[in-house]
């Protein structure tokens, strides 16, 4: 027997309704629970209370740089300088060192008054350093030199620029 079109199109909406009904009626059982938090809580947040832009514009103040803005929904800021180039600085409470060698394999191990760091000199003029806070969690200083004769002054400047940050930084258990 051949079925129209029609019949088709009636049988197939028949087993998609059937297996519909089927599919609504399976329970679960158990207790509902809120899903995984992709961020921290305040109470797990090592920089719970800092602000990447006041601290920036704490260390850059009376060097002629501007006020830091921030341009992300996340704790980090930039701030420039004519004829200089920028500093960055980044609070970031999920993320640490092995995700800092992740997008580069390449960085260099080193410390910044003790704690664990990576330096990795970006492209030409650029240099980071990410300061371990944890195993979650990294202080990144970004420095940017703006002029190509000075390229070579951003791992140096990103160094000592580090080491201002790291005494204000909370002390994490070792």
């Amino acid at each position: 027997m051949r079925f129209d079109t029609h019949a088709r199109g009636t049988v197939a909406a028949l087993v998609f309704l059937g297996l519909a009904a089927t599919g609504c009626a399976t329970t679960v059982s158990g207790t509902p629970s809120p899903a995984a938090q992709t961020s921290p809580s305040p109470a797990q947040d090592v920089f719970a209370g800092l602000n990447a832009c006041q601290l920036l514009d704490q260390l850059n103040a009376g060097e002629g740089f501007r006020p830091g803005r921030n341009i992300s929904k996340r704790n980090e800021c930039t701030s420039t300088k004519n004829e200089y180039g920028a500093r960055g600085l980044a609070l970031d409470p999920v993320q640490g060192l092995r995700e800092f060698l992740q997008t580069d394999p390449n960085a260099t191990e080193t410390t910044v008054n003790g704690r664990r760091a990576l330096e990795s000199p970006g492209s030409a003029g650029a240099c980071d350093i990410a300061i371990e806070m944890g195993p979650h969690a990294r202080v990144l200083v970004d420095i940017t030199i703006a002029s190509a004769n000075e390229y070579a002054r951003a791992c140096p400047d990103a160094r000592q620029f580090a080491q201002r940050v790291e005494p204000l930084l909370p002390k994490t258990p070792s």
